[in-house]
């Protein structure tokens, strides 16, 4: 058994590089693909956004676009997905740009997503936790309900990927997101896209 220091320091980085750099080179076919049809909706390839990482540090993620920009402000995000930018979300080909992230060393495959910079003075002391670590592109959260759980469920699950972080954690949580792409398994909560927003929760300490 790897000790959790040496595998979250070691290991897990030099595992996360090297898978992504493995895929990478497996599906920049799909990714040029991708790119090509995002140029041809929308001008540009990717959404690019400022998010907390580990300790709290900000960085910009990458995903490719899904949407339409709305110059007047009017339109819902509903109104602005398109279809293939639909179609790029259920299946979460939007999230491979991140490889990028991980190869920089600023995210890892398996971690807490990394929310909006505005809610980190929102979180209590126990959810703050969820930054010892490098955020992930999928995580216990995710293979559990995702959008569906509230927040308070989602935050904890989080806290709980912190404290019981191990080889055999990562490899579940792996296999159970590879078994949800397969069934391409509706991760939005009913009416709306994406998430609700975190507003916090009254003055829990």
């Amino acid at each position: 058994m790897v000790e959790k220091g040496i595998y979250q320091s070691m290991v897990k980085p030099a595992g996360d590089f090297l898978l992504a750099v493995v895929l990478l080179v497996l599906l920049w076919p799909l990714l040029v693909l991708i790119a090509l049809i995002n140029l041809t909706l929308y001008r540009h390839v990717l959404f690019v956004q400022r998010r907390p990482g580990q300790h709290g540090k900000v960085f910009s993620i990458y995903k490719f676009q899904t949407m339409r920009t709305d110059p007047t402000g009017n339109l819902t995000d509903e109104q602005r997905l398109t279809a293939f930018g639909q179609l790029l979300r259920r299946c979460s080909l939007d999230e491979l740009p991140q490889l990028l992230n991980i190869i920089r060393g600023q995210m890892s495959f398996i971690g807490p997503r990394p929310y909006l910079v505005e809610y980190l003075p929102l979180y209590n002391a126990e959810h703050r936790k969820r930054h010892y670590v490098k955020p992930g592109i999928t995580g216990l959260a995710q293979i559990n309900g995702r959008n569906t759980l509230d927040w308070q469920k989602r935050l904890d699950l989080d806290v709980e990927y912190v404290n019981k972080m191990s080889v055999r954690l990562d490899l579940y949580v792996l296999m159970r997101t590879f078994v949800q792409l397969v069934k391409l398994k509706e991760s939005n909560e009913e009416g709306h896209i994406g998430s609700s927003r975190f507003t916090g929760y009254g003055h829990r300490s």
